[in-house]
C-alpha cells in the first residue's frame, strides 16, 4: 500500500530501528512504547488486520511465533518473559491498519 506507514518503513522511506528482519517479517521499536521493551513484529506483505489473513498467508504466519522467540533470544528476555498481542480493529486499539504483533518485555507486565 502506497500510503501505509509500515509499508513506507519496509521500503526504507521512513527510518526505523530494526531489531530483526527476515524474508517475511521485520521487527522495529514502537515509537510510543508502553513498556521498557515494546517492539512491533510486522509482515513485509501488507495485510490490514487479522480479518484479512487468508489461506494464502499461512506460509508467512506459520513462522511469526518463531520470530517472536528469536527476538526474545536477541534481547535476552526468553527466560524472564514477554507478551505478544495483536489488536484487530479500532475498538481493540489498532491504529495502523497493517497487521502487526506487539512484543512487550523488559519489566513486570500488568496482568490482563
Amino acid at each position: 500500500m502506497k500510503d501505509c506507514l509500515f509499508c513506507k518503513i519496509e521500503r526504507g522511506e521512513i527510518p526505523s530501528e530494526k531489531v530483526y528482519e527476515d524474508e517475511n517479517f521485520f521487527v522495529i521499536r514502537d515509537i510510543n512504547p508502553a513498556y521498557k521493551v515494546h517492539l512491533l513484529i510486522i509482515p513485509r506483505k501488507h495485510i490490514a488486520s487479522v480479518n484479512d489473513v487468508s489461506e494464502v498467508d499461512d506460509a508467512i504466519f506459520s513462522s511469526i511465533f518463531r520470530v517472536a522467540k528469536k527476538v526474545a533470544e536477541i534481547l535476552g528476555v526468553e527466560e524472564s518473559g514477554y507478551r505478544v498481542l495483536v489488536n484487530t480493529g479500532k475498538d481493540a486499539g489498532q491504529i495502523v491498519f497493517h497487521f502487526h504483533m506487539h512484543f512487550l518485555a523488559g519489566e513486570k507486565l500488568r496482568e490482563l
